[in-house]
């Protein structure tokens, strides 16, 4: 399936593409293109937009195209839920939402400046939004598991993190 959004990506442009070829689309086809292009390279290309003014899978209110795009796909997970209000404070730069949405936004920002084009960036950002990922389900995991892990040795503990999240 084809996705379409605006060049010149960022937080939600990068987040989008991974949780699309993460959860929607494995096969994914990412179409870049300036704002004014976007209708008609929609009506040409039968793309879906996201993240472009007036799209269905873009910001309404407080939400970002992240949120849109965890709605439509009725995507429920909890961890998902916990890195959308990450990317939502990055994207929106309503930092007291998450404190880690400070580092994303820098790293965003960063990656920006070193990367070759849009596609090298959504193609590198799908590490980062892995770790993140998973850093959202080992926060859930270190609160069920709090009194067990507390009781191990640091080895342990990433042992027994490591094999829980590997179960999820």
């Amino acid at each position: 399936m084809k996705w379409l959004t605006r060049e010149h990506v960022h937080v939600d442009r990068v987040a989008c593409p991974w949780l699309i070829r993460r959860f929607i689309d494995p096969q994914a086809e990412f179409i870049l293109v300036p704002v004014n292009m976007i209708d008609r390279v929609t009506k040409e290309t039968g793309a879906t937009p996201f993240d472009t003014p007036g799209a269905e899978l873009g910001h309404h209110g407080e939400l970002c195209s992240f949120d849109a795009i965890i709605a439509k796909y009725k995507l429920r997970d909890e961890a998902l839920a916990e890195l959308a209000t990450i990317v939502r404070a990055a994207d929106t730069q309503t930092f007291s939402l998450a404190p880690e949405s400070v580092g994303l936004a820098a790293i965003a920002e960063g990656a920006a400046m070193i990367v070759k084009d849009d596609h090298d960036a959504i193609e590198k950002g799908r590490y980062l939004y892995d770790a993140l990922y998973a850093y959202c389900k080992l926060e859930r995991l270190r609160k069920k598991y709090a009194a067990e892990i507390q009781q191990m040795s640091k080895a342990e503990r990433r042992s027994f993190m490591r094999g829980r999240l590997r179960q999820e």
